[in-house]
């Protein structure tokens, strides 16, 4: 299994959740109160773990790592805080609570197959918080479509998608597909490139493309289908700018896998 969880995560109703949370945010504003809104991430994490276990929860995992593995390449996410070995709680010490963090939090519980977890925000004036549920169940990651509208790439990138969207599934954070495909046509530094862009006679700076050899490059997104045809004219327009053939284009939703050579 190339997700590892050191636990099995129970699928919450949505009375169960609330439970857990009532008796875990009540604890949380009591760190807020005695630590203040300044201190970093790990104080907050630290205290609210030690005052649940002081009151007897039996269970109360910090940076609990879940391992992703694909054919060599490895990564760990680490969840701040595991309740009772059922809630995922996400915690910060941000402005606010973000589409970026709701996305991380979300990305977590689809790797654990968990579909309700919650992110608590220690740096307002008051304790923010903000429940995430993920209602798909983790064998609905593996029953997404393929489409190939002229798709040209070297069979060796083709392999590596298909492969890795095969084994983890679909709907994780790109950042992870990316990582993967990239460890495995010869890491960063081959793969990640800058190259100069022009427009007319016009010299632009530099852009960083994903190259496959010289002139094909790939990119991956997960952009909703709905905008695809937006977000490829932007995309078009990029590959016109730059010195590329080619760019490779992988757009990965929870039920959709679009493939799409772009050429000049």
């Amino acid at each position: 299994m190339p997700i590892h969880v050191p636990i099995t995560f129970p699928r919450l109703t949505e009375a169960e959740m609330l439970e857990v949370d009532y008796a875990v945010m009540k604890h949380a504003f009591a760190c807020h109160r005695e630590l203040g809104r300044l201190c970093d991430e790990l104080n907050y994490q630290a205290d609210l773990a030690a005052r649940l276990m002081e009151v007897g929860f039996d269970s109360v995992v910090r940076e609990m790592p879940v391992r992703v593995t694909f054919c060599g390449f490895e990564k760990v996410y680490q969840l701040d805080l595991v309740v009772l070995n059922r809630v995922i709680y996400e915690l910060k010490t941000a402005s606010s609570i973000t589409q970026a963090h709701i996305a991380q939090l979300l990305n977590y519980l689809l790797l654990v197959g968990s579909n309700r977890g919650k992110i608590i925000n220690f740096r307002p004036n008051s304790v923010g918080s903000e429940f995430v549920n993920a209602p798909l169940l983790p064998e609905d990651r593996f029953r997404y479509q393929v489409r190939r509208e002229s798709w040209s790439a070297p069979s060796r990138l083709t392999e590596l998608v298909l492969d890795l969207l095969s084994d983890v599934g679909a709907g994780l954070e790109v950042s992870l597909y990316l990582q993967a495909i990239t460890w495995h046509l010869g890491g960063e530094e081959k793969v990640d490139r800058l190259l100069p862009l022009q427009r007319g006679n016009t010299k632009l700076a530099a852009q960083r493309f994903h190259l496959i050899n010289d002139s094909e490059a790939f990119a991956m997104t997960a952009f909703p289908l709905s905008s695809m045809r937006r977000q490829q004219k932007h995309l078009q327009t990029l590959l016109y700018l730059s010195p590329l053939k080619s760019i490779h284009w992988i757009n990965t939703t929870v039920h959709h896998l679009h493939l799409l050579t772009l050429t000049r």
